[in-house]
């Protein structure tokens, strides 16, 4: 064969798709035994969940947004989570609805400026040496207490004062009562769920799913003229120089006999007496109307070899130890690293796609 490509994610899938294109010969493997990678969906009570966590695709980007509209039609999903602290809900990202229920004196941008910008005065720190002391700088003491302290300890499993200050080099600060999170020109969900798209993104490929390529690499590479790797780069290299670290997620996913158990996709919880980061119900990112619905809890954790590396830990000492792999990448002449575990980088979709797409075009 001409590629090997390991991991049937995205990444993976689009390599597969437009070499195939090329006429290459192509086949994807991956260990687990469905394709799709962590964009995967699953139809339980006639729902398409999200198991490894929410997937919302948005870009700026019209040619990437083309590109997906061949395999999918996408529906009108605008990401407009909610965040609870205690028992209070604010709308997110920060903007006019957060800032008015923050405070009883706010009504317009000009008051929410000035009380953001006194916060900030009372507080500010001039060199700033973590999170705590960078996030407060940025939003003042209140947005901070309520928004960001208790969630981001959550995710990280730290306090806020242990972090490093480069964690958050900005947070979105919106003066207008508008909810769209991300505020791309194209956002949606794909009908029918992510697997189906990919499904079709490796439509007439092989594909051989429970096959791990770390258990018998050398077999495997001598199968293809070449590979594209997208697992965890240190794996490959059997951790010659220590693991990578990673923040892991786990997750709680629940049948309610209701129609509607939140009445929204997202509910970010911010308070750190909560153990879990967010609550999703499904069903809401395609409009569903389902008589019962499928709720998971996120809880972040400690990742452990085994688990499923979700954020790589791009500190000093981990962007170090990636150098030291990606030296060893650079001199394989038979294997391409790629993706989010090849390249110890936190993709959202669309530029795992950009990616890809860019590499095969250095591909012959």
């Amino acid at each position: 064969m001409d590629y090997l490509i390991v991991g049937a994610g995205l990444f993976g899938a689009v390599c597969a798709r437009e070499l195939t294109k090329k006429g290459k010969k192509c086949v994807v493997i991956d260990r687990r035994p469905h394709i799709a990678g962590n964009c995967y969906t699953e139809v339980i009570e006639g729902i398409n969940v999200h198991k490894y966590g929410a997937h919302i695709f948005h870009t700026q980007d019209k040619e990437i947004w083309d590109y997906v509209n061949q395999f999918a039609e996408f529906n009108n999903y605008i990401n407009s989570p909610v965040a609870r602290y205690k028992n209070e809900i604010y709308n997110m990202p920060f903007n006019m609805n957060t800032f008015t229920k923050l405070w009883n004196d706010v009504f317009t941008p000009e008051d929410a400026k000035k009380k953001i910008e006194s916060e900030r005065a009372q507080s500010f720190t001039e060199n700033p040496s973590n999170l705590e002391q960078q996030a407060i700088n940025l939003v003042g003491k209140t947005i901070f207490e309520k928004l960001v302290k208790g969630y981001t300890e959550k995710q990280w499993g730290k306090r806020c004062d242990e972090l490093p200050a480069f964690i958050i080099k900005r947070l979105p600060v919106r003066f207008t009562f508008d909810n769209n999170y991300f505020n791309d020109r194209y956002q949606g969900i794909p009908i029918g769920g992510y697997t189906k798209m990919i499904e079709k993104m490796l439509d007439g490929i092989e594909v051989r799913l429970n096959e791990d390529f770390n258990k018998n690499k050398e077999l495997y590479e001598k199968q293809a003229n070449k590979v594209i790797y997208t697992g965890a780069i240190d794996e490959y290299f059997d951790y010659v120089y220590g693991a990578l670290e990673y923040r892991s997620v786990r997750f709680e996913t629940q049948v309610y006999d209701t129609d509607n158990y939140q009445g929204n996709a997202v509910i970010n919880y911010t308070d750190k007496d909560v153990p879990y980061t967010r609550v999703i119900e499904h069903k809401h990112f395609e409009f569903g109307k389902q008589p019962k619905t499928v709720v998971s809890r996120e809880y972040s954790s400690k990742w452990q070899k085994g688990d499923e590396p979700y954020y790589p830990v791009n500190d000093e000492k981990n962007s170090n130890l990636y150098n030291k792999y990606k030296a060893l990448a650079d001199g394989q002449d038979k294997v391409i690293f790629g993706g989010r575990l090849g390249q110890y980088k936190y993709y959202d979709m669309h530029n795992v796609i950009r990616e890809a797409l860019n590499l095969v075009k250095t591909l012959d």
